[in-house]
């Protein structure tokens, strides 16, 4: 593997005695000048988890580096612009160095077929040395020389010791590696055989692992009362008709019609995002995000073209929609607008993002579409086959956790 990694070189593009060069990351000092473009590994975005790029900017920000908008982090991507930067830290004492430095402290220790050989090694150990000690005093006793006695005592010890049992269980994953290679299973280190035949529970991400990382629209909602929308793929194949017509063209009219002035990302934080459009002569607010979220920054609801005030008995039937649509697995967005007041908010108002000096509350709630993200081929069948190994399967996930009763 180390093989393979030398053939792909990392190079930094620095400023040195007034021009560009390209030199090995290894080589980057503190107060190198850094030339950064789209391709080049820098953003944070990486790091901090965000699902959106993160700009940068040279204006200080944060007191946490992770946070701050003027600093960019070895190993992370930049997909857009361009800029020049200050090498401030190198090596272990980047970001990237004390996580690398944390993984290297954490010691795996023996794996648990090296602990039961070492353990049948010493009992049997134990039991031969008993054995030999009392045969060597049995033939002391019925006359026979010492050097006889200390043959029989050093005969059974040997014969009784397993030497050759670690030279024998090496070979045998050495086959099972070989055997898992023809699978397409490659094996980097021989104890992951030995701690596959121990495993009890194995811990999966869902989205791109388990699925396709494909979301799909599954089922939407609109609050109107007494309406049904069928999820079946009779509607599933309307939808994606509907969505083939709006994207001949229909799009970007949308975008061009009402022009994107500001945005506020989503983050796992705030599990929403937001955004501000120019319709007409006054702007309109969006925000899109987790369900339960959005329906607590709302006060009214659009229904059948009017607006109503939010009770409690919508957010009990939003509440069982919700949970049944999560039951399935299904991952629920909810959508929100609000036109803001013209004189409040004149043309040509600048919108803070980082502090936001526009309303995020008393928003109007339009309703929530749900979408599933289609399992991987065979993924069905691999967890059958643990299952069948008294493996038990778990996903981890960010979502909302619900209770999902098998039918």
């Amino acid at each position: 593997m180390s093989s393979f990694a030398s053939m792909i070189p990392t190079m930094a593009h620095v400023l040195r005695n007034g021009r560009l060069m390209d030199i090995k990351v290894e080589e980057v000092v503190l107060g190198d000048i850094v030339d950064i473009s789209g391709g080049d590994k820098v953003d944070n975005s990486s790091l901090t988890g965000e699902s959106e790029p993160q700009t940068r900017r040279p204006e200080f920000t944060h007191d946490n580096p992770l946070e701050s908008k003027n600093v960019v982090m070895f190993s992370t991507s930049v997909l857009e612009g361009s800029g020049r930067g200050i090498v401030i830290l190198t090596a272990d004492n980047t970001v990237v160095g004390r996580i690398a430095a944390l993984t290297a402290q954490v010691s795996s220790g023996p794996s648990p077929i090296a602990k039961e050989i070492y353990h049948f090694i010493h009992i049997i150990t134990f039991v031969a040395l008993g054995v030999g000690v009392t045969f060597f005093v049995l033939a002391l006793i019925y006359g026979y020389a010492l050097i006889q006695a200390l043959i029989f005592f050093m005969g059974i010890v040997v014969a009784n010791v397993p030497e050759g049992i670690v030279a024998t269980v090496t070979v045998c994953l050495t086959l099972t590696a070989v055997k898992m290679r023809k699978k397409s299973c490659l094996v980097k280190n021989l104890e992951a055989v030995e701690t596959l035949g121990s495993t009890s529970t194995i811990c999966s991400d869902k989205t791109g692992t388990l699925t396709q990382n494909r979301m799909t629209n599954e089922d939407y909602t609109i609050p109107l009362p007494k309406r049904e929308v069928a999820g079946d793929a009779s509607e599933t194949a309307i939808m994606k008709y509907c969505e083939l017509i709006l994207g001949n063209g229909g799009t970007k009219k949308m975008r061009d019609r009402k022009k994107k002035v500001a945005e506020i990302p989503f983050n796992s934080t705030n599990k929403y995002q937001v955004s501000i459009h120019q319709m007409g002569d006054r702007y309109i607010l969006v925000m899109k995000g987790a369900a339960e979220k959005i329906l607590k920054a709302c006060s009214t609801l659009l229904i059948g073209g009017n607006e109503k005030i939010k009770d409690k008995k919508f957010e009990e039937d939003f509440t069982k929609a919700y949970e049944k649509l999560g039951g399935f697995g299904e991952r629920v967005l909810g959508f929100c607008d609000l036109e803001l007041d013209p004189e409040k908010f004149p043309q040509g108002y600048k919108f803070d993002t980082e502090n936001p000096n526009f309303p995020l509350t008393n928003l109007r709630f339009l309703g929530f579409m749900a979408m599933i993200d289609p399992p991987r081929p065979g993924v069905p069948q691999a967890v059958q086959l643990c299952q069948s190994a008294g493996i038990k399967v778990s996903r981890s996930i960010h979502l909302r956790v619900v209770q999902c009763c098998p039918k």
